[in-house]
């Protein structure tokens, strides 16, 4: 990537490449790309400041870090010129009402198991501990009390000390092949087959289902007027920003191919 000019500025090649170290990307390329399109917007909101006579009054946070001049000026500037309206109750209601499952609280399984411990990789050894695990299953199948025994004997999991007990889980404490099974079992419901993960074959029961609850709007209700305005205030930079780039002469990039 050469030199990017906006307007009379020069982004230099020197400071695109120091730019792509705050950028990670799987492509050296969508690095480079993502640091030129972060170092001219930024560009367009100096000038934009500079036109617009604003001055800078640095801040100082709560670790005592002040803020650039250059920093100061983007924040004076975008706090002078974007004005996003307050978000009202029936607005924070119909955000509510429309995203009911985002405020309710996780359903939590108890849950126990017993791991027969083997990897992928090793065919063998991994079949071998599907069909054991296939074995313990009938077996426990026709008597449940065994359970707790096969788990203090055979299992390569720290609870198998516990019975095999894993206490209260909720979605994303364990893999997703875990899940796929456990969350779908009724209470008291030992898995009719093994639950094959990276870790090896597991026979898994539900012992209780504690469904979530929702949460009513009047606990939330601030947290989503604040989520409200500010996804109102990043579309409303988001404008700004595309027409001061429309406004002003980018050779060197190409901003809508990096988006």
């Amino acid at each position: 990537m050469g030199p990017i000019h906006v307007n009379q500025a020069v982004i230099s090649e020197a400071q695109i490449l120091a730019e792509a170290q705050n950028h990670p990307a799987s492509l050296p390329e969508q690095a480079l790309d993502a640091a030129g399109q972060a170092l001219v917007v930024r560009e367009l909101l100096l000038q934009a400041a500079q036109r617009c006579g604003v001055q800078p009054a640095p801040q100082i946070d709560e670790k005592c870090r002040r803020e650039t001049d250059e920093d100061a000026l983007i924040r004076a500037l975008l706090e002078a010129g974007i004005k996003v309206p307050e978000a009202d109750e029936a607005s924070c209601r119909r955000y509510y009402n429309n995203n009911l499952g985002r405020f309710r609280s996780p359903d939590i399984c108890e849950a126990a198991h017993i791991l027969l411990a083997a990897r992928p990789v090793d065919r063998n050894a991994y079949d071998k501990a599907v069909s054991e695990a296939e074995e313990i299953i009938t077996l426990v199948g026709r008597d449940p009390t065994l359970f707790e025994r096969f788990a203090r004997e055979r299992s390569a999991c720290s609870s198998g000390k516990d019975g095999g007990r894993l206490g209260q889980v909720t979605k994303g404490q364990t893999v997703p092949e875990f899940e796929t099974f456990l969350f779908e079992l009724e209470e008291g419901q030992l898995c009719p087959v093994p639950v094959r993960t990276a870790f090896g074959a597991h026979i898994l029961r539900l012992d209780r289902k504690i469904a979530g609850r929702q949460i009513p709007f009047e606990v939330v209700a601030e947290k989503i007027g604040t989520y409200l305005e500010t996804a109102s205030w990043r579309r409303a930079v988001a404008q700004y920003i595309q027409i001061l780039a429309g406004q002003a002469k980018i050779d060197g990039i190409d901003l809508e191919a990096c988006e």
